[in-house]
């Protein structure tokens, strides 16, 4: 793992959050997309040389509004960028943590990604990124 990628923040409602968030940071969100596949739509602010990911849900079933309604809003997970995914899942596996998608998948902000399950870190859910040179 070469650097903390970004961090997400899960978000009811995104609108507000990017109001919130434009304050705090004194500019807006750099970007704002939606993943379709996971339910949710994003929005990504810089801080400095780190990046801050919200996140809202889509749909009632999505990942995000499952967590919000478990643990309310707030930091969902840490995103750690990595040169090659594939490698990093396997070294990963033989370390004994659980991967959550052995297969990367297409993921917001031009990435693949891939899941630790929090359950094998200390209850902190860990997404691998590498940048998508397929897009």
């Amino acid at each position: 793992m070469r650097k903390i990628e970004h961090i997400g923040i899960a978000v009811k409602d995104l609108e507000s959050s990017n109001e919130l968030f434009a304050k705090l940071f004194g500019q807006p969100s750099y970007k704002i997309e939606e993943v379709e596949s996971e339910g949710v739509k994003t929005s990504f602010f810089m801080c400095g040389p780190n990046k801050i990911e919200l996140l809202e849900a889509t749909n009632e079933d999505s990942p995000i509004a499952k967590f919000i309604d478990k643990k309310g809003e707030g930091i969902h997970h840490i995103a750690f960028d990595v040169e090659n995914i594939h490698e990093e899942i396997e070294r990963l596996k033989k370390e004994g943590f659980t991967v959550l998608n052995e297969t990367p998948k297409k993921g917001a902000d031009n990435k693949l990604v891939a899941f630790l399950h929090p359950k094998s870190t200390n209850g902190v859910l860990i997404e691998l990124c590498q940048e998508n040179t397929d897009l």
